[in-house]
C-alpha cells in the first residue's frame, strides 16, 4: 500500500512539474504579447438564468456560442479529476468537500448535456447528465429516481411587450452564491465552503426577473424550498433577488425565507448572501462573497452559520490563468457541518487552456478547523486539518454554431 500511495504521489508532481513548466513558459510569453482577453468570471446567472437580463457576467465578456439544430441549442461537458489527500483517510474522502470529495483515486465528477432555446416568447432549458456532483447535488432528494439526473428542466416566458420581464417554472439551480455547479464556470476547481455548506444547490417552483434600470435587475420567486423537487412539508420559500451591473463591478444581493424542517412548517430559515464583482482591468478579477443564515430549531435555539470568502483571478496570457481564494467559515452549533467549529480554506488554482474547448487545471487547497475534525489514516477526528493536490480536466463542446 505504501509504494502505491508513493507511486501515485510521484506522479501527481510529475503532473505539477510538467504545469509548473507551462506557466512559466506562457509568463515569458505574456511579457512579449499584447492579451486584451477578460477574466472569466464565474457567472452566476449562466446556471441560473440563462435568458434574463440581469447578467453579472462584464458587458465585454461575449456569450458563448452553442451548437444547434433548428431553434435548438447544445452543449455539454465531461470534467474528471485525480486527488491527492496527504492525510490518507482510510474512508477516501476529503472532508468538508462537495463535487471533490474522494481522495487518493481518479473521478469522474460531471458529464451532462444541455439543450435550450431562448424564449420569444416562450423558451425551455433541460440539463441532463450523471456523475459525483449530480449524486451531490440530490444527495436529500425525495422525488423520483429520474430527477436524480436533472440539473435543471424549466419553461420559460418572456411577453414580447412587459420591458423585459421573464417567467421560469421548473427546477433551477440557485441564484445564491459566488460559483456555480460546472467547474468551468468557475476560477478554482474545488468550491468553497460558502457553496457547499451555506447555501443551497437548486429549487423547485417560480422564478421572476424584470429590468428596474438600465443597471438594475430585480426578482421574486416561490419555490418549494432547498434542494428538493417534491417538497418535504406544505410551506414554500420566498426569494428575492437583486442585481446591479456596470462595467468595472457588480453587486448581487439575493434574499431566501421559508420553511425548511421535514413534515412541519415551524421554524423558518432566512439566508442573505452577498456577492461584489470587481474588474479593476481586463486580465484581473476578484469576487468577495459574504453569507449569513439562521433558523429557529423546535426548541427554540437559533441556529446559524456566517462565512465570507474572498477570490481574484489573474490572466497571465490567452492560455494560462491563476486564481487564489481564502475563506472563513463560522458554524457554531454545528447546524451545517454537523460540528460546532470555525473553518478556514485556502486554494491556489493554475489553469491551463489546452486547446478550444480543454480546459486543465493543477490545484492546491489546505483546509483547517478549530477542532479535530479530519480524519488521518484509519483515524476519525485525528488533525485539525486537511491538505490535497488536485489535477483536473474538463472537455466541452459548443464553441461553434
Amino acid at each position: 500500500m505504501t509504494c502505491f500511495r508513493t507511486t501515485r504521489l510521484t506522479l501527481v508532481l510529475r503532473t505539477m512539474v510538467i504545469g509548473s513548466s507551462l506557466f512559466l513558459i506562457g509568463s515569458a510569453e505574456g511579457q512579449s504579447q499584447q492579451d486584451t482577453t477578460p477574466p472569466q468570471q464565474p457567472d452566476k446567472i449562466v446556471a441560473t438564468q440563462d435568458t434574463t437580463p440581469a447578467a453579472t457576467t462584464p458587458p465585454t465578456t461575449p456569450a458563448e456560442p452553442t451548437w444547434s439544430a433548428g431553434p435548438i441549442e447544445f452543449s455539454g461537458l465531461v470534467d474528471g479529476y485525480y486527488d491527492t489527500n496527504f492525510n490518507h483517510p482510510s474512508t477516501m474522502d476529503n472532508q468538508l468537500r462537495n463535487f471533490d470529495e474522494k481522495a487518493n483515486q481518479f473521478n469522474l465528477n460531471m458529464m451532462k448535456v444541455t439543450m435550450q432555446h431562448d424564449p420569444d416568447p416562450v423558451g425551455f432549458r433541460v440539463d441532463l447528465g450523471f456523475g459525483r456532483a449530480f449524486t451531490t447535488i440530490h444527495a436529500s432528494e425525495q422525488a423520483p429516481e429520474i430527477f436524480q439526473y436533472l440539473e435543471q428542466a424549466y419553461v420559460s416566458l418572456k411577453p414580447p411587450k412587459a420591458k423585459g420581464f421573464e417567467a421560469d417554472f421548473g427546477e433551477f439551480v440557485t441564484s445564491a452564491g459566488a460559483e456555480v455547479i460546472e467547474t468551468k464556470d468557475n476560477w478554482n476547481y474545488s468550491r468553497s465552503l460558502l457553496f457547499a455548506w451555506a447555501i443551497p444547490y437548486y429549487h423547485f417552483g417560480l422564478r421572476t426577473s424584470m429590468p428596474l434600470t438600465k443597471t438594475i435587475t430585480g426578482g421574486v420567486q416561490a419555490v418549494n424550498g432547498w434542494n428538493d423537487v417534491e417538497d418535504n412539508n406544505s410551506g414554500k420559500t420566498i426569494g428575492v433577488t437583486g442585481v446591479l451591473t456596470k462595467p468595472k463591478y457588480a453587486l448581487n444581493i439575493n434574499y431566501y425565507v421559508g420553511p425548511e424542517k421535514p413534515n412541519t412548517n415551524k421554524g423558518y430559515r432566512n439566508l442573505i448572501d452577498g456577492v461584489l464583482w470587481l474588474y479593476p482591468t481586463s486580465k484581473i478579477g476578484v469576487y468577495l462573497n459574504y453569507d449569513y443564515a439562521q433558523e429557529r430549531s423546535l426548541t427554540n435555539v437559533l441556529d446559524h452559520y456566517q462565512g465570507f470568502a474572498g477570490a481574484a483571478r489573474f490572466q497571465l496570457t490567452k492560455t494560462i490563468a491563476v486564481a487564489s481564494r481564502a475563506e472563513i467559515f463560522n458554524d457554531p452549533q454545528g447546524f451545517s457541518t454537523g460540528t460546532p467549529q470555525q473553518l478556514w480554506e485556502y486554494t491556489a488554482t493554475g489553469e491551463y487552456k489546452i486547446a478550444e474547448g480543454f480546459l486543465s487545471r493543477v490545484e492546491y487547497r489546505r483546509d483547517s478547523s478549530d477542532q479535530f475534525f479530519f480524519q488521518r489514516g484509519t483515524t476519525p477526528n485525528g488533525s485539525q486539518n486537511q491538505s490535497t493536490i488536485l489535477v483536473g480536466m474538463v472537455v466541452y463542446y459548443g464553441p461553434k454554431r
